[in-house]
């Protein structure tokens, strides 16, 4: 029977641990028989006992699970992209810690891709969350299918099935600063959904903060898209266009009506639009270069500093 590979990072979940983990081994009753299942748990730099409850976990199957513990935060899409880089399954499928998204969707996942579907989305119809954490989402996701990949879809995913063949293909282009959901969209295949309610979050804090949000936010557009160079190069004709009817206008008023312009009061409202725009324009530009500059040094996504699995049982 064929290999799946389940993926999740953690991020100070110490406490999710002890509850998902004899979730995910119940939910191995409604695989078909037969099926292996490995997983793959990367701390991502947890300041808590998260790796200690992943090191029981792994002692308890050495024959299933294997633990990765990075030397720092990297991030969750880092995390992710550490765990799919030591993955073996023929399939993987990226899941959170924290049991918002139902490990009982991945079977179902699994049967789509036995199928031959090389990804399977569990798409986000609905979420048990607060209106500002649903707002900033769905602005998001419109803002995505609107302007990057057409073919998103709605609501988003955090849960996803994809074949090793995609897995070989992430893995090659070793991208930077990067969304992974979004650049599984961006390879292109078929792919069929699968919806359901994310849940609320019971046990810990989460730990994906604003910063954390805005930065993905930026990852998302500027990884895929040129619009805000775009956007800038529009907005300074336009500004020029405006400045030249606003210079015609003025020498009108100087020369052939005989009215003085009294202008302190406009040309400070000018200057500081302007400035403002120069401003947020290298702004902008900045973040390309930054990227630019991070994908050419070529630092890695990630670095191991410990790695626990069935052929060591220990430190590697």
């Amino acid at each position: 029977m064929p290999k799946i590979s389940i993926i999740t990072p953690c991020y100070f979940n110490g406490d999710n641990i002890p509850v998902t983990f004899p979730v995910l081994l119940e939910n191995e009753k409604n695989f078909p028989e037969g099926t292996q299942i490995e997983y793959v748990f990367v701390d991502d730099g947890s300041k808590d006992n998260t790796f200690e409850q992943l090191k029981k976990v792994q002692a308890a199957h050495p024959d299933k699970v294997k633990v990765i513990k990075l030397s720092r935060n990297f991030g969750a899409n880092n995390a992710s992209f550490a765990g799919i880089c030591n993955a073996t399954g023929d399939c993987c499928v990226i899941l959170s810690a924290d049991l918002q998204d139902p490990p009982e969707l991945i079977p179902q996942l699994y049967a789509h891709w036995l199928k031959g579907y090389k990804l399977v989305l569990a798409q986000k119809t609905n979420r048990e969350d607060s209106f500002i954490t649903k707002l900033f989402s769905n602005t998001y996701h419109n803002l995505v299918r609107k302007i990057i990949l057409k073919n998103s879809p709605k609501g988003g995913f955090d849960l996803w099935l994809f074949d090793k063949t995609l897995r070989d293909e992430i893995i090659k282009m070793n991208e930077k600063n990067f969304h992974l959901p979004t650049l599984f969209m961006w390879l292109g295949p078929e792919y069929v959904s699968i919806p359901y309610t994310r849940r609320k979050r019971e046990i810990g804090k989460s730990g994906w903060t604003f910063s954390k949000k805005l930065k993905t936010f930026i990852d998302s557009f500027v990884a895929f898209t040129y619009l805000p160079l775009r956007m800038i190069s529009v907005m300074g004709i336009t500004l020029g266009f405006l400045s030249i009817i606003y210079a015609i206008s003025i020498l009108i008023n100087k020369f052939y009506s005989g009215v003085q312009v009294e202008g302190w009061s406009s040309l400070m409202i000018v200057l500081l639009f302007t400035s403002s725009f120069i401003m947020i324009s290298l702004g902008i530009i900045g973040e390309y270069l930054y990227r630019t500059l991070d994908a050419a040094r070529n630092r890695p996504n990630f670095i191991i500093d410990q790695k626990l699995d069935e052929t060591s049982g220990s430190k590697k």
